[in-house]
């Protein structure tokens, strides 16, 4: 993978090239189309621009884009003291925003980038000399490209209604202009695409680690299959069916547990056994490359000398305590530990577990007067410089992440190299214990379940066992192990609990459901017709 990040920028100039008459006329100095598929590397040059889309823009972007468009909308964060600076992240988080919202629109445009590169690899690579690519590797790519083309237009899908289905390279102006698709004509596409991934390798070299695989298209694959069952009533039983076929066909994961699990989130973990595809990052910044992030200063809360930009919210909070603190080491369910800093003697225990601090070292203020003067204990102004033999010291508990934050204090001053994981085989088997469930199975289920609350959580067996119970337990597992992993917006939607869950806040059910079509876009495209849907604000 980390060849095709340095090569992702030798493809850049090459984006919409083709569309635009100059590439009728040769010219030895310039890449064209007409010279530039010519053997493996090229073909590799431009797969690593497929995958470049992912992060999303550039180093910042990839915090001020995903996680607004992605995290801001559900009921697990709140806006930190920074975020609510930036108008468009506050429209997304309170539901007033237009379809004139750039970090959506940002969002949308990305994922279309990702489209027409994957859509160049399809259409040129076929055409490759014989002495230029081996045909294994020449159907390799092709299906990388179908998965990529594929997981692009579902994460469209997720977010809008109806999108445009991008199936071919765009070689003329006249066919940009092309009308949005119904639901089930996108489905049907997604689906196929994945399903044309499937055909990938189920492993990779140490070389190509972080490029996708069959297991990430099954897995892709049964995550549609299973949000259309919810869709599409009269096709649920098959629908089900089809999604268990393909999360059964993810196989060579498992899951990983203590530091291996918190390390998955923290760059020191990557691409690991539990790990089926992530975003890859690289502090490396050789031939002006920028594949490193912000996102550790982004999550991180003003006290741990973040941005303070996001933060868990009361609800996340209590639902990871909501069981009491039963786990095995005779503490709350222990992925709050690995997910969040919180007020608790685990934090507090005198070793400086966060980063050679105590939580309460962390989160305390002066007692102060009114004027500001800083205060002993019976109320008699004393100097700051008095404070720590005579000042009063005010603890409070500000929970925030620990997800993404560095094992070390001095990496919060450094580029950051995390990876992002998309898809863990803990979402694989949660979403097989769901369709089981749905289908009747709910004795099927139970045992999955356990066995994730065992190895994540040192939690014993769930309690239940009728279907409205194993889809209450599955619920909450998913709140607890998806935390800044972008999932639960679609999981209410699923379940249809946007309304009952985010009304207070604004959602409004049939207008905040699905994200508009950008207002460029419309002004853009003769072909869209300025419905409502269309032109929603």
């Amino acid at each position: 993978m980390k060849k095709l990040i340095y090569l992702a920028s030798i493809c850049c100039v090459m984006l919409f090239a083709s569309c635009e008459d100059f590439l009728t006329v040769s010219s030895p100095d310039k890449v064209t189309t007409g010279n530039f598929w010519k053997n493996l590397k090229e073909a590799e040059a431009t797969m690593a621009s497929v995958y470049a889309q992912l992060y999303h823009g550039d180093s910042y972007a990839t915090s001020e884009v995903r996680w607004p468009v992605e995290a801001f909308r559900t009921d697990l964060y709140t806006m930190g003291t920074d975020a609510i600076n930036y108008q468009t992240w506050t429209d997304i988080y309170k539901f007033t925003y237009t379809n004139g919202n750039t970090q959506f629109s940002y969002y949308y445009q990305d994922l279309y980038r990702g489209i027409n590169f994957a859509n160049q690899v399809l259409e040129y690579v076929p055409q490759i000399p014989e002495d230029g690519i081996t045909e294994a590797k020449r159907s390799e790519l092709m299906a990388e490209a179908h998965f990529m083309r594929g997981y692009y237009h579902l994460m469209l899908v997720l977010n809008w209604e109806k999108i445009i289905i991008r199936d071919k390279y765009l070689t003329d102006q006249a066919d940009l202009n092309k009308p949005l698709s119904d639901r089930t004509a996108c489905w049907n596409f997604v689906i196929d695409e994945l399903k044309l991934g499937t055909a990938l390798p189920a492993t990779r070299p140490s070389t190509e680690l972080g490029r996708a695989t069959s297991g990430a298209a099954h897995a892709y694959l049964g995550f549609a299959y299973l949000t259309r069952a919810y869709e599409e009533s009269a096709q649920e039983t098959q629908h089900l069916a089809d999604a268990l076929t393909a999360l059964n066909a993810v196989t060579g994961y498992e899951l990983v547990s203590g530091d291996a699990l918190i390390d998955m989130f923290n760059g020191r973990n990557k691409n690991c056994k539990e790990s089926i595809f992530e975003v890859q990052y690289s502090s490396n910044t050789d031939n002006g490359a920028r594949y490193y992030s912000w996102i550790h200063n982004f999550i991180a809360s003003g006290e741990l000398g973040g941005w303070d930009e996001i933060l868990p919210n009361d609800f996340l909070v209590s639902e990871f305590k909501k069981e009491g603190k039963i786990s095995s080491h005779g503490r709350y369910d222990e992925r709050i530990y690995n997910t969040l800093f919180f007020k608790d003697e685990y934090w507090n225990d005198g070793t400086g577990k966060i980063w050679g601090y105590e939580y309460d070292d962390l989160h305390h203020y002066w007692k102060v007067d009114k004027d500001g003067n800083y205060l002993d204990a019976n109320n008699n102004i004393i100097k700051k410089e008095e404070l720590e033999d005579k000042g009063v010291k005010i603890f409070y508990d500000r929970p925030s992440f620990r997800r993404f934050t560095p094992r070390e204090l001095s990496e919060m001053d450094t580029r950051c190299n995390f990876n992002i994981p998309l898809m863990r085989y803990v979402n694989v088997l949660l979403m097989k214990a769901e369709v089981l469930n749905r289908q009747g199975h709910p004795e099927q289920a139970i045992p999955i379940i356990n066995d994730i609350r065992a190895k994540h959580g040192n939690m014993p067996a769930m309690k239940g066992t009728s279907q409205a119970e194993v889809q209450a337990q599955i619920e909450h597992e998913r709140i607890i192990e998806f935390p800044l992993e972008s999932y639960r917006w679609y999981d209410l939607r699923r379940w249809g609990k946007l309304s009952e869950t985010l009304g207070s806040r604004g959602f409004v059910e049939g207008k905040h459901n699905f994200f508009p079509i950008p207002l460029w876009e419309i002004n853009a495209n003769p072909a869209l017709n300025s419905t409502a849907e269309e032109t929603a604000e």
